[in-house]
């Protein structure tokens, strides 16, 4: 079966000097000293850095094709100042990788929310002239979310362009109460906060400012299949019942179509039958991808998972390769030498 992964990280070792060097803008020390010692760690440093390694654990675990985004934070620690031609300079890096490897791998930009124009001027860059298959934002930059009018340009021109939002977790912006007991991570954090940025661009209209936004979540969804019977139970609760929240706009469509039309969810990181299920109940084979978190989840469980899961074959096909192929823009075929 072809096979394309969609969420898997890389650095180069010229962005690792460069973004180690940085200030880190007040919030983000926590988070950006973690992951620097992450980065710093030689196993993980090597696995984030050398593609000809990675291309042979994809051919022996026939990987067909690696969609790559920069290591999270990304840019978004660091001041505006630094960090737009920060992205600029990895974009570019990772271009020549695509073209130096045709077939075998697709690239997700960066870029720089904090300064949402010179971003929107990027993401146009990006996926035109450099010829990369969307963008990845690492949820909030600053404590800001992308559903505040600020970064309208930003979803203006990716919605233009059709690039794809990946929408991935980082720490949570209000970090006090997950400060304890490691709950800031993967185990919790994560995901509480890329399912409040998604619940966000959900609930404040902004997917009817601007339907033809495709987002990306990972994780299955970031919990909100799980949720979504009662979410729309709720939205029409507050809606017909004065009083019961805080005000929120008048939505054209209820929170799961919003889920449904503008989100694509992927299997990083959660190889379960039974939640892998529910996610198909919830929105379709067609809004479902393969994914494996590279390097921070194992290639070969997330490979045996999705070849052993109780799919049928119409669901396999178009999680391990078919939906990636259409939201990503990634020609079909058969695997090129490496």
């Amino acid at each position: 079966m072809r096979l394309v992964a969609v969420e898997e990280h890389m650095a180069t070792e010229e962005f690792l000097r460069a973004a180690h060097g940085l200030e880190v803008v007040p919030g983000d020390e926590t988070e950006t000293a973690l992951m620097r010692a992450v980065e710093t760690s030689p196993g993980t440093r090597a696995r984030l850095t050398d593609l000809d390694a990675r291309l042979r654990e994809m051919d022996a675990l026939g990987l067909d094709t690696a969609v790559l985004s920069l290591n999270p934070p990304g840019v978004q620690p660091y001041a505006a100042a630094d960090a737009v031609p920060l992205a600029r300079e990895f974009n570019d890096a990772l271009a020549a990788v695509v073209r130096r490897y045709p077939g075998r791998f697709g690239g997700l930009a960066t870029v720089a929310p904090q300064d949402p124009a010179a971003a929107a001027e990027e993401t146009e860059r990006a996926v035109g002239s450099l010829g990369l298959a969307g963008i990845m934002i690492n949820s909030h930059t600053g404590g800001r979310y992308l559903d505040e009018p600020q970064f309208a340009p930003l979803l203006q021109a990716a919605e233009a362009a059709r690039a794809p939002v990946y929408l991935h977790p980082r720490a949570p912006s209000m970090l006090a109460a997950y400060r304890d007991h490691g709950l800031s991570g993967a185990i919790w954090g994560y995901q509480a906060e890329a399912g409040l940025h998604a619940m966000r661009l959900i609930l404040s209209g902004t997917l009817d400012r601007h339907p033809g936004l495709t987002v990306v979540l990972g994780h299955l969804g970031e919990g909100i299949p799980y949720w979504l019977r009662r979410i729309d139970n709720r939205y029409a609760f507050v809606r017909r019942t004065a009083g019961a929240a805080t005000p929120m706009p008048r939505l054209s469509l209820t929170p799961s179509e919003y889920f449904r039309r503008n989100f694509v969810i992927t299997t990083s990181g959660i190889d379960d039958p039974d939640v892998l299920g529910l996610a198909l109940r919830a929105v379709g084979e067609d809004s479902v991808m393969f994914a494996i978190d590279y390097p921070y989840e194992d290639p070969a469980t997330a490979a045996a998972f999705l070849r052993d899961a109780p799919l049928t074959d119409v669901q396999r096909t178009a999680i391990g390769h078919r939906t990636a192929e259409r939201v990503f823009g990634i020609p079909p075929g058969n695997r090129s030498p490496s």
